[in-house]
């Protein structure tokens, strides 16, 4: 109970940009208006789509409120707020924590910039806390920043990495990296994969190679392909997920940077529009700071 009430708390202040926006913006619509009229609705779907909701998510948000407002015969606009909530929870589902598998092999993709590298370091320290034994491959060998900085990720994780040099096969790292995996009987491979979006093609064959390696190499391994997005990017980080998706067979998405915006909402537009799961989010810079995504503790987060 109390580590819950931990993640709680660092969500809530991971997220207070975006709440202290969108709450700000609601509260002072509801002091404005005494009756909830159809210009009420259309302020308060703006409201949503300002905090990138996304439109469809926040026209669907509205009206299932304004449902609610008239089949409970709702008239005090100060309900609006806990309605929202409510309607965003049921909206997102009550979804559970990722449960890791063992073993898994798991491909971390996304633009250069938006954390991705980052994020497989904190996701290597954080399994290895949790007493799970975790192998890193630098299979980004487009950039000898992205191998030389996991490096460092993982000797602060206490992690092995499997590297080659710049411009290696990355299919040739992640070969190397699964039979050192399976002779260590790693619970989890994280592969740090290139992220170029220049030319979809190029990705599609890279990760199409990788998998192939993966099926002959490690064929007992469950697989998971997780795409990193910039969350102070909003609704770009929303359309860098619909180029990807087409390019891969994505799993989840962990969503860095929340705490840097007031575009926390971009949440539910991923969850909602992609049906892709949020699997983590980032509300910090410190290595313990890559939160599991919770449905409920992000809803009392932005609201």
């Amino acid at each position: 109970m109390e580590e819950k009430k931990g993640l709680f708390a660092r969500i809530r202040e991971g997220l207070a940009k975006t709440r202290r926006q969108l709450t700000e913006r609601v509260e002072d619509l509801i002091s404005y208006y005494q009756n909830m009229d159809d210009d009420f609705f259309d302020e308060l779907e703006e409201i949503l789509i300002l905090s990138d909701l996304g439109a469809a998510t926040a026209s669907e948000l509205v009206s299932d409120v304004r449902r609610k407002v008239q089949t409970q015969k709702i008239g005090n606009p100060e309900k609006v707020k806990e309605l929202l909530r409510e309607s965003l929870m049921e909206m997102l589902g009550d979804s559970e924590p990722y449960e890791l598998q063992s073993p898994t092999v798991l491909l971390m993709i996304g633009v250069n910039g938006v954390g991705k590298t980052t994020a497989t370091g904190k996701l290597a320290a954080k399994y290895t806390r949790e007493g799970r034994k975790v192998l890193l491959a630098a299979a980004d060998t487009f950039r000898a920043a992205a191998i030389d900085q996991l490096a460092v990720w993982s000797e602060r994780a206490g992690v092995p990495l499997i590297r080659h040099q710049e411009g290696a096969d990355p299919a040739a790292v992640v070969f190397d990296a699964v039979h050192a995996a399976s002779s260590r009987n790693a619970d989890l491979l994280i592969c740090d994969t290139a992220g170029r979006l220049h030319n979809k093609k190029n990705l599609m064959d890279e990760l199409s190679k990788i998998h192939r390696v993966l099926e002959r190499e490690a064929p007992d391994s469950h697989r998971e392909v997780w795409l990193v997005l910039d969350a102070t990017t909003g609704q770009n980080a929303v359309n860098q997920a619909r180029v990807f998706r087409e390019a891969a067979d994505i799993t989840g998405i962990v969503l860095t940077k929340l705490d840097g915006t007031a575009k926390g909402g971009i949440v539910a537009t991923i969850t909602k529009e992609l049906g892709v799961p949020v699997r983590f989010i980032g509300v910090g810079e410190g290595i313990d700071d890559l939160e599991p995504f919770d449905a409920r503790a992000f809803c009392e987060g932005i609201l």
